[in-house]
């Protein structure tokens, strides 16, 4: 084998269908067009989701809910992630550097800590904002929150 006989593997290649190449290819005459309308001519096209006057799939379909522009989105941190991390890392305080530098949060994220898990370190933790359960949590192992 050189590089002058490399060829497709079977059946992996087509040819294109040459249209408007005379009567006797098949595809000739009107080439594959149809008769007159608008379609026929150069230069058509129509609208994207257009079903020929049948109601579109967009419109069809009922909107539903509603999107506030307002919300603010917090990325959930539980109180096993802040333990695994003070037994792991040996850390005392959290702040959004050390979720950032942990992998957990990404620079634009607002950081919210929830309840989940027990929390056995006294860390001094920083963030956004608390859930009631794990406010509580943190203060009963003797830690201190912050929020930013």
């Amino acid at each position: 084998m050189n590089l002058s006989n490399l060829k497709p593997a079977e059946g992996s290649t087509k040819n294109s269908k040459r249209i408007g190449r005379g009567t006797g290819s098949g595809r000739g005459g009107t080439s594959t067009r149809g008769h007159k309308g608008a379609g026929s001519r150069s230069g058509t096209s129509t609208k994207i989701g257009f079903e020929g006057g049948q109601m579109p799939l967009q419109r069809r379909v009922p909107k539903v809910g509603f999107k506030n522009p307002n919300r603010v989105e917090y990325v959930s941190v539980n109180l096993d992630a802040l333990q695994k991390l003070a037994e792991e890392h040996k850390v005392s305080a959290i702040d959004f550097a050390t979720l950032k530098e942990h992998g957990l949060v990404s620079r634009n994220d607002l950081v919210k800590i929830l309840g989940r898990g027990e929390l056995k370190a006294k860390l001094e933790v920083k963030a956004h904002a608390f859930s009631a359960t794990a406010q509580k949590a943190i203060e009963a192992a003797g830690g201190t929150i912050v929020k930013l």
